[in-house]
């Protein structure tokens, strides 16, 4: 037998022997995996993903590990994802809409357009502007005339958040302006103290709403929430701005299609389940589920109307 035979069929065997990365992927997953939540412990996302993830891990056969990488306004932890994950679908991260936009805001490691595989849609968020209850303004519209006659402040989680530009397109569309108080935490309180005049946030105010001491002025979805029906919409109030907070799993880029489809099934089966609906419906969040393929889409498509609007309002960061 020739040298060059030899060494063809030595290499023959040894590529039957060894697993196709589709054999791989069948066996997908042999350990536990690793769902980064870049946020703390505690927070919405944080208790929801957890309550997912046990529903996960029993259709996988693998435990979900939670890590929590909080940074960056949710935008480190999916970066560093990015940069140094295996695409094995045994590390995937929370991604929301800032995420999207950060490049359009600032410079960053990672390109959104590229750099992930977009896995499953899992949650909208509900947010709103709220007051006191005792505030003389009763409708968006009183709150927006008060800012054309004297100073209108307001928090939310901070610069660059989907508050802060909701309520900055508002102002512009509107011919006004009023002052943006940035907070880490403790927007509500501020509020209820009389330090600010109102809060642009998620439904962290969700209590004090229900409870009587705040008051719901407006929603941002491009629909009313059912939590809170009688409560307009932004367009509703003739405001002509939409910010909807979606959020979903992602893992690095160039991940096997059938590790994608097995996360996926195991979520969404995650999804159906009693207690991911109340988990949510505690947070005063809704279900925005999209399979890979339009979560993806819907990713491409935020990336450029959120670099459309950081231009309209001038709010490139350093």
């Amino acid at each position: 037998m020739s040298l060059d035979r030899r060494n063809f069929l030595i290499g023959l065997g040894a590529s039957l022997l060894s697993p196709s990365p589709r054999a791989h992927a069948t066996n997908f997953p042999a350990r536990p995996l690793t769902l980064i939540v870049p946020l703390g412990p505690g927070s919405s996302v944080d208790v929801i993903l957890r309550t997912l993830a046990a529903s996960a891990e029993k259709r996988l056969g693998q435990p979900i590990v939670i890590e929590n990488r909080p940074g960056a306004g949710t935008t480190l932890a999916p970066g560093q994802m990015a940069a140094t994950a295996k695409p094995d679908g045994y590390t995937i991260c929370q991604l929301g809409l800032p995420v999207l936009r950060a490049p359009a805001l600032r410079k960053t490691t990672f390109d959104p357009s590229m750099d992930f595989t977009y896995i499953i849609g899992l949650v909208q968020l509900v947010s709103g502007l709220v007051v006191r209850h005792d505030a003389p303004w009763l409708t968006l519209g009183d709150l927006i005339n008060a800012a054309r006659r004297g100073t209108i402040t307001y928090g939310t989680v901070g610069v660059g958040s989907d508050a802060h530009l909701t309520m900055e397109l508002t102002a512009r569309r509107q011919g006004i302006q009023w002052v943006h108080v940035p907070f880490s935490s403790g927007e509500v309180t501020a509020l209820l103290g009389g330090h600010i005049h109102a809060v642009a946030s998620g439904s962290v105010w969700a209590p004090q709403v229900n409870s009587g001491e705040l008051r719901l002025l407006a929603t941002f979805g491009a629909r009313r929430t059912t939590y809170w029906p009688s409560v307009p919409t932004l367009t509703d109030s003739g405001v002509d701005v939409v910010i909807e907070g979606a959020y979903g799993l992602a893992g690095p880029r160039d991940m096997d299609v059938a590790v994608v489809a097995t996360l996926h099934d195991a979520f969404k089966a995650a999804m159906d389940q009693p207690r991911f609906a109340a988990a949510i419906a505690n947070f005063h969040q809704e279900t925005h589920y999209l399979d890979s393929t339009d979560f993806r889409a819907f990713a491409l498509g935020q990336i450029e109307k959120q670099r459309r609007l950081v231009e309209e309002l001038g709010l490139r960061l350093n």
